[in-house]
């Protein structure tokens, strides 16, 4: 098959996987600002973190008064799974030298489901995987850059509510995947112990622990399975 013929279709989807993404990139560049960061805080998160639940988490807990730590800890957390993504992706790229750390980089959720939806054949995944990186990394970024900067020229953004976003970007970025009754049931566990923890707690923790109960429970279930 003509590459034209099944690149087309695989670049259509990356471009409009991108341009969906790029809305939450506007709402984390103004909750970033938001939350006490400032642009240039923000568009650096988004260059090395790139990875949209745990730049939020990040931003959410320093915008409550969250130490650092627990910050640093609950991205890192979120941002595991990418790992066990890459674990998976290795084989089948076979990256070698700086390729390799722009794989890593680019290795998140999206891009290994289009790598994955397109493994009929190998060069099919890895142009999936490629082009949607690419597209994503670009369009979050200048998304991020866009809703900074646009939040900073505010002066105040919490005056708008902007603050109050947080829980509704987070709750977006987690109902696709509530897809079955063990994942509702996970969620509402950690929901519940964030609740309860939430009065004895510094903000932030809470939300490690919570973290903390999805990491658990998917080292159980992945055990169960094997």
């Amino acid at each position: 098959m003509p590459e034209t013929t099944w690149r087309g279709p695989i670049t259509s989807k990356a471009v409009g996987i991108g341009v969906a993404t790029a809305a939450y990139a506007l709402s984390f560049g103004a909750i970033s600002v938001a939350s006490g960061l400032d642009v240039w805080q923000t568009q650096t998160l988004s260059l090395l973190m790139f990875t949209g639940a745990s730049q939020f988490a990040m931003v959410g807990i320093i915008g409550a008064g969250g130490g650092l730590l627990a910050a640093v800890l609950t991205a890192w957390l979120l941002g595991a799974r990418n790992s066990i993504y890459a674990l998976s992706m290795a084989p089948l790229h076979r990256v070698r030298g700086p390729k390799r750390l722009a794989a890593a980089q680019l290795t998140i959720d999206e891009t290994t489901a289009m790598a994955l939806a397109h493994n009929e054949d190998e060069s099919h995944s890895r142009y999936a995987f490629w082009i949607t990186g690419v597209t994503l990394f670009v369009l979050w970024n200048i998304g991020t850059l866009l809703g900074a900067v646009g939040a900073a020229a505010l002066g105040d953004p919490a005056a708008l509510g902007l603050d109050a976003a947080m829980p509704a970007a987070m709750m977006a970025l987690l109902w696709p995947r509530l897809v079955d009754r063990t994942m509702w049931a996970v969620a509402l566990v950690a929901a519940a112990l964030a609740l309860v923890l939430t009065p004895v707690l510094r903000p932030g923790l809470p939300v490690l622990a919570a973290a903390l109960v999805a990491l658990v429970a998917s080292a159980l279930l992945g055990r169960r399975s094997a």
